[in-house]
């Protein structure tokens, strides 16, 4: 490395990604469903990292449910109570997917719309 470069190394412009709660919450939302089809679709083999993923989400989904909980959350009241509703239909879907019963696809859509209604809202602000 010559002096330029060790110069813009050290003086050049620093880019830092300004991350706002729902950038954070989708990137959350991105990481467990790419974590979710990645297991689903290696089949059984998949099995123990879908386990995980499904944890993984499950725990995303109880941190929603009891932030939405909260009587201080703004946001509006039937928005609270379908993330809650959907909270309870991931814990219990979860369910039949370790005992294989259904698939993770509907969760993995679940997240999906989630991350879309994100993206929607951060665009609108």
């Amino acid at each position: 490395m010559n002096a330029i470069q060790k110069a813009q190394s050290a003086y050049g412009t620093t880019r830092e990604t300004i991350r706002t709660p729902k950038s954070i919450e989708f990137e959350a939302f991105a990481r467990i469903s790419h974590s979710l089809k990645s297991a689903e679709e290696k089949g059984k083999k998949g099995f123990n990292s879908l386990v995980q993923a499904l944890d993984t989400n499950r725990k995303l989904w109880t941190i929603l449910a009891a932030d939405v909980a909260e009587e201080k959350n703004p946001l509006p009241q039937e928005l609270k109570a379908r993330i809650f509703y959907l909270a309870e239909f991931t814990n219990l879907h979860t369910r039949k997917v370790l005992k294989r019963e259904a698939s993770a696809q509907v969760l993995i859509e679940i997240n999906m719309s989630i991350m879309r209604g994100l993206k929607a809202g951060a665009a609108n602000q």
